[in-house]
């Protein structure tokens, strides 16, 4: 009989390499590997209480924002999102840090074997997308976290993530995305998102359209759940646009909560602060603390999202890539930097209706230069530059690198004009790493309790506390 040979994995490039080995095995809807995987390693993720996030739009977003709100309540948080815009370590989150290379590659080469193991028992491979999941769940469970935070990676029925039973549900909103896969209508897709919600569950909702509402109400309903409700449970009773973000008031579930500061742009983000709030009091069951809460709120970062990274020119990283998001990028260039011509970089993924995305900025842009990622699932650019030109009148270019695509962007803006980049969070990731980002204030919020100290077991100055 073959015996399965452990993987060796020494160092980061082998860890990584491990999960990238896996990338060519695509999507592959179901639970049963996941489910299979995790039994393999233990159940991980029924060690720990879940929080667990859907929505076409803001699901990271809303992640990072209700980990930083328990963290500041004093919760050690996990978190797990994707896609990552530099490093894989993005996607998996202890305490509001991505995890370091050194945790990375020790919890790779402890589920190494059980991957390989399984894989051979089973006579399946599991995906990327299924391997990263598992690896957030054991990363979480070995460092003892009081909840996990779990984006959905698609849809949410068949999602590998779909495999825990959460504590708070949520969906940010829905919008058509991905339909080769959910589903060609609104209410098609909602029902894909609304499957994570188990029976006697708690769902919190944010901004939906009647059409997701409808289906979004029978899931609740057959369920037998809790429906917290954006504008009926909770609301934003204002928001005001500042320099650098937002300042904005909350009605939550259970309380009120004015005067936040969020350093985020975009209108949009204040309502997912709200369905954060409301996230995070049914998780806890009562009202926030609203130091808590204006701390954790005033440490958010939102990389890669409307994410201002230079100025003269101003460049500004958007990774919209379905209408809803193009949408809200038009309203922010509108409502938040009106002056200004922009020059747009895009680059897209995937099967796109082009004119249903940058429809939305037709009157906003100047120039595009139209570009790919080091991605197979890149759009052509030569074809897309066509489509954009054809919608939005205005000269178009390609030039493949997203680099040089900036670079000529920068100079066809000049120090006074600005450049938008978007369409693909693989270009965003791409063009990111060559600006000097400053550090993510993540930290910030996250409350660290030190064990308290034995005062029998403390010395004075240099003594030696074990003399002769």
């Amino acid at each position: 009989m073959a015996t399965t040979p452990v993987p060796q994995i020494p160092d980061r490039a082998t860890a990584e390499a491990f999960l990238d080995a896996r990338i060519g095995h695509g999507v592959k809807p179901g639970l049963e590997r996941i489910a299979g995987l995790l039994e393999f390693l233990g159940d991980p993720q029924a060690s720990y209480p879940t929080v667990h996030i859907a929505g076409t739009n803001g699901k990271t977003t809303v992640s990072r924002m209700v980990q930083q709100i328990l963290g500041a309540h004093g919760l050690a948080t996990g978190g797990f999102t994707s896609p990552h815009l530099d490093a894989v370590e993005e996607r998996f989150a202890l305490h509001g840090a991505p995890v370091t290379a050194d945790e990375l590659t020790d919890a790779v080469r402890d589920i190494a074997w059980f991957v390989v193991g399984y894989e051979a028992q089973a006579e399946t491979s599991v995906t990327y997308f299924e391997v990263t999941t598992a690896l957030a769940f054991v990363l979480m469970a070995n460092a003892a976290v009081d909840v996990g935070v779990v984006e959905v990676g698609l849809g949410g029925r068949w999602d590998a993530t779909n495999v825990i039973t959460a504590d708070v549900c949520v969906i940010t909103g829905v919008d058509l995305d991905h339909q080769e896969f959910l589903g060609d209508t609104v209410g098609a897709i909602a029902a894909e998102k609304v499957a994570i919600l188990d029976e006697g569950g708690t769902l919190v909702t944010g901004p939906l359209t009647d059409d997701a509402r409808g289906v979004v109400a029978e899931r609740v309903e057959s369920t037998s759940s809790r429906w917290m409700r954006y504008g009926s449970e909770f609301s934003v009773l204002d928001a005001i646009v500042g320099v650098g973000g937002w300042q904005c008031s909350i009605e939550g579930v259970f309380d009120q909560y004015p005067d936040l500061f969020l350093p985020l742009h975009g209108r949009h983000q204040v309502d997912h602060l709200s369905t954060a709030i409301a996230t995070c009091e049914m998780f806890l069951g009562r009202a926030l603390d609203r130091d808590a809460v204006a701390v954790a709120a005033a440490s958010m970062t939102s990389p890669g999202r409307l994410e201002v990274v230079a100025r003269r020119p101003i460049v500004i990283l958007d990774g919209a890539h379905n209408p809803q998001g193009f949408a809200g990028l038009a309203a922010t260039l509108d409502e938040e930097f009106p002056a200004l011509g922009w020059h747009l970089v895009i680059g897209l993924r995937g099967n796109r209706s082009i004119p249903d995305l940058v429809s939305h900025l037709r009157g906003q842009v100047a120039s595009v230069v139209a570009t790919a990622a080091d991605d197979p699932a890149s759009h052509d650019p030569t074809e897309l530059a066509s489509a954009v030109a054809a919608v939005l009148d205005v000269p178009t270019s390609v030039i493949p690198g997203p680099l040089e695509a900036l670079a000529a962007a920068k100079g066809a803006a000049g120090v006074e004009g600005g450049v938008v980049v978007t369409g693909s969070l693989y270009v965003v990731g791409e063009v990111r790493r060559a600006f000097d980002v400053p550090d993510d204030r993540s930290l910030e919020a996250h409350v660290r309790y030190e064990a308290p100290v034995d005062p029998d077991d403390e010395f004075e100055g240099e003594q030696d506390p074990f003399p002769g």
